[in-house]
């Protein structure tokens, strides 16, 4: 059995997302088939203990295209260094700052897989901010900054608006927060609520906007829960 959460967008209340770690079954393996199989199994278990009805899985893996082109690896956005889209996952990491170098623009050049692999991300020292159009954008909250680009992209894609609605729930199978921070499908899931509150284009139109919504807010994500922990109350 393996444990991954499951991103729910609120369209009220306190915190704009609601995580819930689901138990199911894992089906070992590298392949892709085997990693469709383990998100078979997750959607199922959501599904049966969330009441849960139209999940999507966010990643390289999916079985929907969607899901596919949602992937950080393929989404693009807009970068002003280079003057064209790059995807989410090389904007990200050429945007990263450390105490011993950075940010490594060079990354915008490579795919997704060379960008995120790159030695330099481990070798540079502690991370201290990120860095995006002449901007720094703090590392608290955690993942504020690949939220915001994520989101960024998303809205310059409308065709995605009106299918991402139709979902209740996303996962990202590749996603194991005793490993990483960041989450696609949290991402995703965070889009959702602000858009079905009406106030994604306002909040995601700056940092400051961005940062001030984000400090208003509890977090529910696969790290922090602050509706268990007291912060509501």
């Amino acid at each position: 059995m393996a444990l991954r959460p499951v991103f729910i967008p609120e369209a009220d209340g306190p915190v704009f997302v609601r995580t819930e770690m689901v138990s199911f079954t894992w089906h070992p393996g590298l392949s892709a088939s085997q990693k469709q199989k383990s998100v078979a199994s997750l959607h199922e278990a959501a599904a049966e203990t969330l009441g849960l009805s139209a999940i999507l899985e966010v990643s390289s893996k999916s079985t929907e295209q969607l899901g596919v082109s949602l992937s950080a690896f393929n989404l693009p956005v807009y970068h002003p260094v280079v003057g064209r889209p790059v995807s989410v996952e090389c904007a990200f990491q050429a945007g990263k700052v450390f105490q011993k170098g950075g940010p490594f623009l060079d990354l915008l050049h490579m795919t997704s897989r060379d960008a995120k692999r790159d030695p330099r991300l481990r070798d540079s020292g502690q991370l201290t901010a990120f860095r995006f159009d002449g901007q720094d954008w703090p590392i608290e909250p955690q993942t504020a900054f690949y939220d915001w680009l994520y989101i960024t992209a998303l809205l310059s894609k409308p065709e995605f608006a009106k299918p991402i609605l139709a979902h209740d729930a996303f996962t990202d199978i590749e996603f194991n927060p005793q490993q990483s921070i960041n989450c696609q499908a949290y991402a995703v899931a965070l889009c959702v609520s602000l858009a079905r509150r009406g106030i994604v284009m306002d909040v995601a139109s700056t940092r400051e906007t961005f940062l001030d919504c984000l400090k208003g807010a509890g977090t529910s994500n696969a790290r922090q829960n602050d509706v268990q922990q007291g912060f509501l109350f």
